[in-house]
């Protein structure tokens, strides 16, 4: 007869098994599941947040004066163009809209879009003269604003409200 006093029982499921084999852990299949899970899921809001547009990319860059225009300018050799290396930027991050205006995603916070009083969900419509039908309109005409001075900008505000602005565009440093 054995002493079962001396030689204590394994807890239920740490023990070996009936048959000799390794410890039967029962919820390690749902730890698994679990972390597969949340791997994919992970993935999947990843990929969706790129295809999304949060990685704004050329039109983001573009129009915060990290890139230049997006069509070269003639030069004429009569006349010398003096380029004072100086380009404008609104500050802001701007993205296509549905209808015509481009949505503002991101604006930044000591920049000449900030101190004018746009905001985010914001859509410009009209930025000095010209009419912003998408992004790449805005880019182009923030590129072709002079850095100082006042440009009138024509915003419809995300509550629906249409207002007219006064921005003086900044200097891409």
């Amino acid at each position: 007869m054995e002493h079962t006093a001396l030689r204590p029982r394994p807890l239920p499921g740490r023990g070996p098994r009936a048959g000799g084999g390794p410890a039967h852990h029962p919820h390690a299949a749902t730890r698994r599941r679990r972390r597969l899970r949340t791997l994919l899921l992970g993935a999947c809001a990843g990929t969706l947040l790129v295809l999304s547009g949060v990685g704004i990319g050329a039109v983001g860059a573009t129009v915060l004066g990290g890139a230049g225009e997006t069509a070269p300018q003639p030069r004429v050799a009569a006349a010398p163009v003096r380029d004072s290396g100086a380009r404008a930027t609104l500050g802001v991050e701007a993205v296509d809209y549905g209808s015509p205006g481009a949505l503002v995603v991101g604006v930044h916070t000591p920049g000449p879009g900030y101190r004018a009083g746009l905001a985010r969900g914001d859509v410009l419509l009209q930025f000095g003269g010209a009419r912003v039908d998408t992004a790449a309109d805005l880019a182009r005409a923030v590129a072709r604003a002079r850095p100082g001075s006042e440009v009138l900008l024509t915003v419809r505000h995300s509550g629906g409200g249409f207002q007219q602005l006064t921005v003086v565009p900044g200097v891409v440093t």
